[in-house]
């Protein structure tokens, strides 16, 4: 007798959860690339730059003594000082040690964050365009993700778009700045308006700061630091983007009780902590000299700039994004359907991009480019789409 229809079949809040596009365009670039082709890749997200030789120095000391068995599953004491430290001098946010957490990279820190407030039927706002896995994450607790137009918000006001979209179900607030994909900073006064509704309306905030080093026009505002906002804030950080540390699998989350017991339970029930000797790598990246964000942030803007100036030549409209390293041009020229406009831009000119739709309705008729490569494929990438375009 089978038992397919009953016992074989995945647990119900799995049925949303999907898996990330920019998988299958990379699978794509696979085969084009086994065929000999050479594809200019803006489909990325990861930094240009290496480690820096401090924090894999730190790694191998501490393999070489031998730092690597179990640690707390909150994480060493001297790495969460450390983080406690830097958010309270560089993101004004009154920590105390007791209130950081240690994660596998900012995916594990959102994954908790998301376990701990939200409960099935529940309702998150998210500012669309997103970064793809937050729909995920909000499914994945049985919840449903209610989008608001970041544009329209700036336009017509960030509490008269968000009312607009608030139910007597909406539990939670996803606060992405800067944004992926767009490169989107949200201003000081714009992350009032919103602390204020979230206020107003006794919402939980999950602020995801993991471009924060990555601002070129204005200034970087964590949530958390404005007035009454810090006790229902969760704030997410990794270290992937700032220390160019993707593969290390590093970051934190911050946030006052009762957030914290729940982030505690859910890392450790997951993964139960991080790799040991991969902490005190972190404990390196934290005490980084402040010089190392400067010089990145130089060369990436000079990435984007490159960039922006030759989307925009080529009637690609593009703002000027002001942080992260994404670029999202408005594509209709090549075809109003994204993901046929990326298909066109990879099969003519071989430049590999992410389809807007994949970041939500919102990014229809857009392409994200990273600007996170080297100049020369800027310039060569350029150079195709000028030919075949």
């Amino acid at each position: 007798m089978s038992t397919a229809s009953t016992a074989f079949r995945l647990a119900a809040r799995l049925e949303q959860v999907g898996f990330s596009d920019i998988v299958k365009i990379r699978n794509r670039i696979m085969e084009l690339r086994a065929g000999g082709a050479t594809v200019y890749q803006f489909e990325g997200g990861e930094p240009f730059l290496n480690t820096p030789a401090q924090i894999k120095d730190a790694m191998r000391c501490a393999l070489a003594e031998n730092k690597t068995r179990y640690a707390p599953s909150s994480g060493i004491p001297e790495l969460r000082a450390a983080i406690a430290a830097k958010v309270r001098a560089r993101n004004e946010i009154p920590a105390e040690t007791e209130d950081v957490l240690v994660v596998n990279g900012g995916m594990q820190g959102l994954f908790g964050a998301f376990q701990s407030v939200v409960n099935p039927g529940e309702e998150v706002l998210l500012f669309s365009p997103y970064w793809t896995p937050i729909k995920d994450l909000v499914a994945n607790c049985e919840a449903h993700a209610v989008f608001v137009s970041t544009d329209e918000a700036r336009a017509a006001g960030f509490a008269q778009m968000l009312a607009r979209k608030l139910s007597p179900r909406t539990r939670a607030l996803y606060f992405n700045t800067p944004q992926n994909p767009t490169g989107a900073v949200f201003s000081r006064a714009d992350t009032e308006a919103v602390a204020s509704f979230a206020r107003a309306h006794d919402l939980v905030v999950i602020a995801d700061e993991a471009y924060e080093d990555l601002v070129y026009d204005g200034e970087h505002v964590s949530i958390a630091a404005l007035p009454g906002m810090y006790e229902r804030t969760i704030t997410c950080y990794t270290l992937s983007k700032s220390y160019a540390m993707t593969g290390w699998r590093i970051g934190y989350a911050v946030a006052p009780e009762p957030w914290m017991t729940g982030l505690r339970k859910a890392l450790l029930y997951s993964t139960n902590g991080v790799s040991t000797p991969t902490q005190w790598a972190g404990l390196a990246a934290i005490n980084s000299p402040a010089d190392f964000f400067a010089s990145a942030r130089a060369a990436y803007r000079e990435r984007r700039d490159l960039l922006v100036a030759g989307l925009n030549e080529l009637e690609l409209t593009c703002a000027m994004p002001a942080g992260a390293f994404y670029a999202f041009p408005d594509a209709m020229r090549i075809h109003a359907d994204s993901r046929t406009a990326a298909e066109i831009l990879l099969d003519r000119a071989q430049v590999a991009t992410v389809p807007g739709i994949v970041f939500g309705p919102h990014g229809e008729g857009h392409l994200r480019f990273s600007f996170s490569t080297s100049l020369e494929t800027i310039q060569a990438g350029l150079d195709s789409m000028r030919r075949n375009l």
